[in-house]
């Protein structure tokens, strides 16, 4: 599937998930994970890049979890022999394969779900200038409880160490997060626990929601939507002001520094400039001048918003 801006496109490698979190239909509507042909995926990013494509996204339910050992359910690889499963193809060395595929590609990936993203995937992302130090990695909560009513199948704790390694390795990676408030059966103290594992985690950004019932899902049968709607949206306004202070200040401190920015397009607010993404996902705005759309040009921050990182333009670059 392609983005239409004609720079960067989306490649999907997976379909289905095979975590039933008990809020979420996708288990029901797309059914068990199975995972592309590599070499697909391959010939689709190298036919981008043909096409003048300059970054690809590749996109799963949960792109940790892909596994390609020659197709079929996943329960299936649990059958084969060591020598079979040693040469089977995990996310880690996919990733691996398109950055040698497409070296002058940007490359990103999304959802990582924090129970299956492993040392291995961040050593790869480390070790390859073309993979973005970028990882949206959704929390849904800060407290262990509402987690496992969630069927996230981690712990709080489980969550910080994942953070924790992923810093490690690459200190300065962005990342992103989802975070629904107000999920059945959420104390006030519960919901204090999201908020301080978002100033724990420092999110670059953050999707948030409040909870809303799905009709067919796990919670939908087993719980009561019990949070009252206006507890619901005081909750999520918390968790919007928590956001937009982190966010505000990390983006503070990027003033004076220079990214490296793929131009994408216009500018919403002003046809004389370019958007575009930095590294770890930062939209960053500045004039067009000489400069066209899919360059990649070094940008130093001259002034920031909660959302967005505007400067000027210093010069073209090579991608990597």
């Amino acid at each position: 599937r392609l983005n239409s801006n004609g720079i960067t496109a989306f490649i999907s490698i997976m379909r289905g998930c095979d975590n039933m979190c008990s809020f979420c239909v996708v288990p029901f509507t797309r059914g068990r994970e199975r995972s592309r042909d590599p070499q697909s995926i391959i010939r689709e990013a190298v036919a981008l890049r043909d096409q003048g494509y300059k970054e690809i996204t590749l996109l799963g339910q949960n792109v940790d979890s892909y596994l390609w050992f020659g197709g079929g359910p996943k329960k299936e690889y649990k059958k084969l022999s060591p020598e079979e499963q040693e040469s089977s193809v995990d996310f880690a060395d996919l990733l691996e394969q398109v950055a040698l595929a497409a070296p002058q590609m940007r490359i990103r990936y999304s959802t990582s779900h924090p129970r299956d993203i492993t040392e291995k995937v961040v050593i790869t992302m480390a070790k390859y200038p073309n993979i973005c130090n970028y990882i949206h990695l959704p929390a849904q909560s800060g407290n262990s409880r509402v987690l496992e009513v969630m069927s996230r199948n981690y712990s709080r704790e489980w969550y910080m160490g994942k953070i924790e390694m992923i810093r490690n390795i690459i200190p300065d990676c962005g990342i992103s997060c989802d975070i629904i408030a107000g999920f059945c059966t959420e104390t006030e103290e519960e919901h204090k626990d999201t908020l301080s594992l978002m100033e724990w985690s420092q999110f670059d950004f953050s999707y948030m929601y409040m909870y809303s019932e799905r009709p067919g899902t796990p919670a939908a049968k087993k719980y009561s939507d019990d949070i009252p709607e206006d507890v619901k949206k005081r909750r999520l306004q918390e968790i919007i002001s928590v956001q937009n202070q982190i966010s505000q200040k990390k983006n503070q401190n990027r003033i004076g520094k220079t990214f490296t920015v793929l131009i994408e397009g216009n500018s919403k607010k002003s046809a004389n400039d370019w958007v575009g993404r930095n590294d770890g996902n930062n939209m960053v705005v500045f004039p067009k001048e000489h400069y066209q759309k899919g360059d990649f040009v070094e940008v130093i921050i001259e002034r920031a918003t909660t959302t967005t990182l505007i400067g000027k333009a210093v010069k073209k670059s090579a991608p990597f």
